[in-house]
């Protein structure tokens, strides 16, 4: 029956399958950006569980080394299966558990989900990002740009964004290892505030402050920003929006209002669908982002309408994401080897799934990320785009 569907499905890009008994099956034929992925298949029940819950069970099974690819990557795998399969719509049960129940992201829900993915010490991290560590889409402005350049690309466009001025105060809400707060501070002569939920991400980005003698101009706390008081000229959120949760979408641009001067500006950078709502990958829900939704476009005009907040300007990155991804991956397997010794295979297969998925989603699927320019004055910032373009 697998390899009926298969056959009955693949169109696009050629599959190759060995199945256990040792037997080959080809299917589909060439696809533009795809080559020839060869997809060796180690037991019978693998292929019958893939058959069941393939959303779930394709990261599940490889973590458990019930796959193996023998040519090809594993993001063109999944990209493979994502243009032949497409993604089923869900259903009104899967609406109201993945969207509502599974988003109920309180105080103590998100201390916990934060924990599970962002507090994995920092060595690993440090393996796959760049010398900055953004752990988010960087901006490719030319194809020689490396992860290093493109992540300071990205870094100036959103101050840029910003309009920031010396002197301002500047919030960053999800401020991770401190990355975007210090290049604020540094280029922009800025006083900024984050605010991260990670007990790792906050011990990183103090003692860099301190490393680069910005601890009295840059400041980071262990907080929540529903319990973040003040008020700032500058509001920056990137990658953060992702953890908020659908039922507390309004309240989180409330939150933002409550804190922004009457003529401030916020940036908010994060992953989107271009389609309508959807609902979270079961296997990134359990094992990568508990908590986690990736918010359609509508879903956050509705709730910004409702704060009162103004939409300024919109940006669309569409694959930005993926060739950032990419060059995680590749710097990851450079030292896989060192993380099987102190992780183990499991934890290894399971990170690098993680980030081919993403990669592959963000090529072939609804996801993008959206940089939403937001004030309550119109008059905040320039009438015309220029200035978003100029150089540091």
């Amino acid at each position: 029956m697998f390899e009926q569907v298969l056959k009955e499905t693949i169109r696009c890009g050629q599959l190759r399958v060995v199945m256990p008994d040792g037997n080959e099956h080809c299917f589909g034929e060439e696809y533009p950006g795809i080559g020839e992925v060869v997809w060796r298949i180690n037991s019978a029940k693998v292929s019958s569980r893939l058959l069941l819950n393939g959303e779930f069970e394709l990261g599940q099974t490889y973590m458990e080394k019930g796959w193996d690819l023998v040519k090809g990557s594993l993001a063109d795998l999944i990209s493979l299966l994502y243009i032949n399969f497409g993604e089923e719509p869900p259903s009104a049960a899967q609406k109201v558990v993945g969207r509502t129940l599974k988003q109920w992201n309180n105080l103590a829900k998100s201390l916990r989900n934060v924990a599970i993915h962002y507090d994995l010490d920092e060595t690993l991290f440090r393996s796959f990002l760049d010398e900055d560590m953004h752990y988010s889409c960087a901006y490719f402005k030319s194809a020689g740009d490396d992860l290093e350049t493109a992540q300071q690309n990205k870094c100036q466009h959103i101050m840029n964004k910003l309009c920031l001025q010396p002197g301002q105060k500047l919030l960053d809400i999800g401020s991770g290892w401190g990355s975007l707060s210090l290049y604020m501070a540094r280029n922009g002569g800025v006083s900024t505030q984050g605010v991260t939920l990670s007990k790792e991400q906050l011990r990183v980005a103090r003692a860099r402050a301190k490393e680069q003698g910005l601890a009295d101009q840059v400041k980071f706390d262990l907080q929540d920003y529903r319990n973040h008081t003040g008020k700032y000229d500058r509001i920056v959120s990137v990658g953060m929006f992702e953890h908020v949760g659908r039922p507390y979408f309004e309240a989180y641009f409330r939150k933002l209002d409550s804190l922004l001067d009457d003529d401030g500006v916020v940036l908010l950078h994060t992953i989107g669908r271009s389609g309508g709502p959807g609902v979270t990958n079961p296997w990134i829900q359990k094992y990568i982002f508990p908590g986690g939704y990736i918010p359609a476009l509508s879903e956050m005009t509705a709730a910004i309408e409702k704060a009162g907040l103004l939409i300024n300007d919109v940006e669309i990155l569409r694959f930005h994401y993926a060739d950032t991804l990419a060059a995680w991956s590749e710097r990851f397997a450079q030292h896989r080897e060192q993380f099987v010794d102190s992780k183990g295979e499991t934890f290894c297969r399971m990170w690098e799934i993680y980030l081919a998925m993403c990669e592959a989603a963000f090529r072939t699927s609804d996801l993008v990320v959206y940089q939403l320019q937001l004030s309550k004055s119109k008059c905040a910032v320039p009438d015309t785009r220029d200035y978003l373009y100029q150089s540091p």
